[in-house]
């Protein structure tokens, strides 16, 4: 899509079970790619246990980009919250 005509928002979400070497690629990507194009960026991290080496690599795009997001859920039923949180409107 014509990024002069669209506004494009993105939602991400995996358990971040990811190979070690691969998430710097996924970062870099990310930041160079995609950012550019995109209005918003959220990323949700399914996580019954620790942090997954995508989530640390994107810790350092949330750092650099403010239309970046980043939330957890450990259950099911958080996901609506999270999103609900992720999404509402913000006023500027």
């Amino acid at each position: 899509f014509p990024t002069n005509d669209w506004n494009i928002y993105i939602a991400q979400a995996s358990d971040g079970d990811n190979w070690n070497a691969d998430s710097p690629q996924c970062q870099k990507i990310l930041e160079d790619e995609i950012m550019p194009l995109v209005q918003y960026y959220a990323y949700i991290e399914i996580m019954p246990r620790h942090h997954q080496s995508l989530w640390h690599a994107y810790e350092n795009v949330k750092k650099t980009h403010a239309n970046f997001a980043m939330q957890t859920i450990s259950k099911p039923s958080e996901i609506f919250s999270v999103l609900y949180e992720l999404f509402k409107r913000k006023v500027l």
